[in-house]
């Protein structure tokens, strides 16, 4: 093992111990010059920590594919990071906040793989993708960054796994992407919480519109070497500002034409103690 090797597994050891003590650690771009490339490093080792306990991959996501929060960080590209099985949640049903250090939620559009999808081995990944995609459905994604205060590099967020901790898709819908005229621009979207709106936007915030994402995921996928099972869930980006959440409260989202989408919360996460 090579000393940046070394060093690499050491944060994502870092990182996956903030995860299952829900305690934050301090930023590693403060004490560490890491590359964009270092840190998908440190969040692929991260994914083979989770998956020696028994968290397997169960999609991907999307992240900084609303304008403002690309300019606001000082991107021009999406970030891309993993879904794991113990952070999907029924629509419907309860998360326990116990289980977060500091949560955020957004609304997002969620698309399903009705077959595998290894990018690497496809010839035209993107029509293969979309050809792959079987059914929509309105979103929700828990955040929850790793690092004291929701603070955070580019590095930093990305060797996080761009904050992913949890998500819940609502009711599918078929949906047969390779139509050359499907879109889901331009549709209205509400985040609520105990019935009242925490925030609005519209799907057209998402990269203009959520079908752009699949190229960045196909694109993404083949650069980092991640093949998603059938099944797998996308998601395609936030719709609105993340907004805290809190414990004991029901947080819902609904799209306009996709229906929606909700959960409850119980219990209080590390910060609200």
């Amino acid at each position: 093992m090579t000393e940046t090797t070394s060093l690499l597994s050491q944060y994502a050891t870092a990182l996956d111990e903030a995860v299952t003590s829900r305690r934050a650690i301090g930023q590693l771009s403060r004490s560490a010059s890491l590359t964009l490339d270092d840190a998908y490093r440190v969040q692929a080792l991260g994914s083979e920590l989770r998956a020696a306990r028994g968290d397997g991959l169960v999609g991907v996501k999307l992240g900084f594919t609303s304008k403002a929060k690309a300019s606001q960080m000082g991107v021009s590209d999406v970030i891309f990071g993993r879904l794991y099985a113990k952070g999907e949640y029924p629509d419907g049903g309860s998360v326990a906040m116990e289980d977060f250090i500091h949560p955020r939620v957004e609304p997002e559009v969620a698309f399903r793989l009705g077959a595998r999808f290894d990018a690497r081995a496809a010839a035209d990944p993107e029509a293969e993708l979309r050809a792959a995609i079987d059914a929509v459905a309105p979103g929700l994604e828990i955040i929850d960054s790793r690092y004291a205060n929701f603070r955070f590099s580019l590095t930093d967020v990305v060797a996080d796994n761009t904050s992913a901790a949890g998500f819940v898709t609502g009711a599918w819908q078929p949906a047969d992407l390779t139509a050359p005229d499907v879109r889901f621009d331009d549709r209205p979207v509400t985040l609520e919480i105990d019935g009242v709106a925490a925030a609005t936007g519209s799907t057209s915030d998402i990269l203009g519109d959520p079908v752009l994402a699949l190229p960045a995921i196909a694109r993404m996928a083949a650069a980092r070497g991640v093949v998603l099972p059938a099944g797998s869930v996308l998601l395609a980006g936030a719709a609105t500002a993340a907004v805290a959440l809190p414990g004991g409260v029901t947080v819902s989202a609904a799209v306009q034409g996709l229906g929606s989408v909700s959960v409850t919360t119980t219990g209080t996460s590390t910060e609200e103690r």
